[in-house]
């Protein structure tokens, strides 16, 4: 199939090249090394947010560096994890004296390489802490090792931490809200159609017409199971019971995590048309109502995508009033802005 690329092997530099072009005012991008930074610093004295991960899952999280947001996110090759020398490099471009928060995706090369940069940075003077995400319910039974995997979460803990460090809170304070983010979030995606591998242009998996993947990756994973893919409404009750059944399972009941409300995402994979994610959406917030979990605030588009995979997923996050007053302070970066 066609794909608006010249050359795999220049497609990372390019993707990193165009971005700069793009949004001049928002970002200043390192291509040599692949890391992206605010165009313009924060305040002196505020805590510096970096991340980052393997291309492919744009906007997630070269489009997140702005204000309110990340200072820096470091790139990989497609599904890979930048390596620990560029971690490093970035956290000591934009690191001051009130440290750094490093949010981190629970996928192993993820956590070994940014672990090793962390290290490489405080050898070199900095204070950092590391916060790591792995809200992915589907991977409960599954006898993977590492554990969840870090998916939409990923955006919320960025988003809520980036505006703490905003408002000038100290590095605990700011890993503590990323912290709680983390560990209260949780998220569950299916797939509709695979995605295809920039090397072959195949796709990564083979799916029968009338079934989808139930519990995808954003790596091109399949899912823990295969079902038939149903009407929108059909697969929203998958999703949304798998959610609240472990939702009320790991945190003490229905009342105990719903009584403040619920901040959602519903991420498209890359393929999904918006129209799609309308109409999943819309059948998403009626089984939220009726299950008396209460939306205060919503996303609904691409944000944590698996490069053309037809897919979505949905995360959920129980709020409290500080999470939504960080939410709804503003942020400018290329794929969220509000308030300013």
């Amino acid at each position: 199939m066609g794909r608006f690329i010249n050359s795999e092997d220049t497609v990372i530099d390019d993707l990193l090249e165009g971005l700069a072009l793009a949004h001049p005012d928002l970002v200043d991008v390192d291509v040599a090394h692949r890391i992206v930074r605010r165009a313009t610093p924060k305040a002196p004295g505020r805590v510096a947010l970096v991340s980052g991960g393997g291309t492919g899952h744009e906007p997630l999280h070269s489009g997140f560096v702005g204000q309110g947001m990340l200072d820096a996110a470091v790139i990989g090759d497609v599904f890979t994890s930048p390596t620990p020398d560029l971690v490093s490099r970035a956290l000591t471009q934009v690191t001051g004296d009130a440290g750094a928060l490093v949010v981190v995706k629970n996928y192993t090369g993820d956590v070994l390489n940014f672990d090793m940069g962390v290290e490489l940075a405080a050898d070199a003077g900095l204070r950092t802490r590391t916060v790591l995400v792995a809200d992915d319910v589907a991977v409960n039974d599954t006898g993977i090792e590492v554990g969840r995997r870090g998916v939409g979460a990923t955006v919320l803990v960025e988003r809520t931490a980036g505006a703490a460090a905003e408002q000038g809170r100290d590095l605990d304070d700011v890993a503590d809200v990323a912290e709680r983010v983390a560990s209260r979030a949780r998220s569950f995606g299916v797939g509709m159609r695979p995605g295809t591998a920039l090397t072959t242009g195949r796709p990564v998996f083979d799916l029968p017409e009338g079934q989808m993947e139930i519990g995808v990756g954003i790596h091109g994973e399949l899912g823990v199971r295969r079902g038939p893919s149903g009407t929108a409404k059909e697969v929203a009750g998958v999703i949304v019971s798998t959610l609240l059944d472990c939702l009320d399972r790991e945190l003490g009941g229905r009342r105990a995590w719903a009584d403040g409300g619920v901040i959602v995402l519903l991420s498209g994979l890359g393929a999904t048309p918006r129209l799609e994610l309308y109409v999943l959406y819309a059948e998403i917030a009626r089984l939220l109502n009726t299950a008396d979990v209460w939306v205060h605030r919503r996303l609904v588009g691409e944000y944590v995508t698996s490069l053309d995979m037809a897919g979505c997923t949905l995360t959920v996050l129980p709020a409290d009033e500080e999470l939504l007053e960080l939410w709804d302070a503003p942020v400018v970066t290329s794929a969220l802005r509000w308030g300013a």
